[in-house]
């Protein structure tokens, strides 16, 4: 008998404003999901770094499969330099890890970061290569034809174990390309977020370091922010 799979969609840097987005997917045997809640698998937000990083292993180990997708600050930056919206990056990268996904899959969870939940879930949809069918969205089905559910919600990461589980993925995966790029920079430049000082003091001083540039998501308003101030303290 095939295995009923079930999938689960987060991402990791979606606000940040140096480093990647980072988009995993993580499908299950529906037998296997009382596990990842037994391991303690929740919203990633919620744990230690330390706890994110051993819970990885154990994901790993029960999943049938675990895909992760780093879309870079430069794609970032040309898709919102031709008016394609976040979102629309977002649901294209987790629609073509899915597609890449070996077997039948009987649902998926997505994350929705859109304020109109099911409009994400169809974005996903629009991408798709399966058949697929966004729960709570009218339309009409063809008989005989076997669609994967989508199930596009606010917060899905912590209501379903399977988003948690995808969540750490991210999460640990995106830690692990800021690390990287410290290493590579030879720079000090914190978690990538604008709330971070060491972050935005980082960017601040280095705005014509090229390297550093290159990790840099151009159109966000803080960066804009940055700029003006850095140009007024030189004035």
């Amino acid at each position: 008998m095939v295995p009923i799979i079930l999938c689960g969609a987060d991402e990791a840097g979606r606000g940040a404003i140096l480093g990647p987005l980072v988009v995993s997917m993580v499908g299950v045997k529906s037998s296997s999901v009382r596990r990842l809640t037994d391991i303690g698998v929740r919203d990633s937000k919620l744990l230690s770094e330390k706890r994110r990083k051993r819970l990885y292993d154990d994901i790993v180990s029960i999943a049938n499969a675990v895909k992760v997708r780093c879309i870079t600050p430069a794609e970032i930056n040309d898709a919102m330099a031709s008016d394609i919206s976040i979102n629309e990056v977002e649901a294209k990268a987790f629609s073509e890890i899915f597609n890449d996904i070996d077997g039948d899959v009987s649902l998926v969870y997505l994350d929705s970061p859109d304020v109109i939940p099911e409009r994400f879930g169809v974005r996903f949809s629009m991408y798709s290569t399966r058949p697929t069918r966004v729960i709570g969205v009218k339309g009409g089905r063809e008989k005989g034809i076997k669609y994967t559910r989508i199930i596009s919600e606010h917060k899905a990461d912590a209501r379903y174990p399977v988003v948690s589980a995808a969540s750490i993925i991210a999460k640990v995966t995106r830690d692990e390309e800021i690390a990287k790029l410290q290493r590579r920079l030879r720079l000090k430049i914190g978690s990538g977020y604008p709330s971070d000082d060491l972050t935005v003091k980082t960017i601040r001083n280095n705005l014509k370091n090229e390297a550093l540039g290159e990790h840099i998501r151009l159109r966000w308003s803080t960066v804009d922010r940055i700029k003006q101030t850095s140009l007024l303290e030189f004035a």
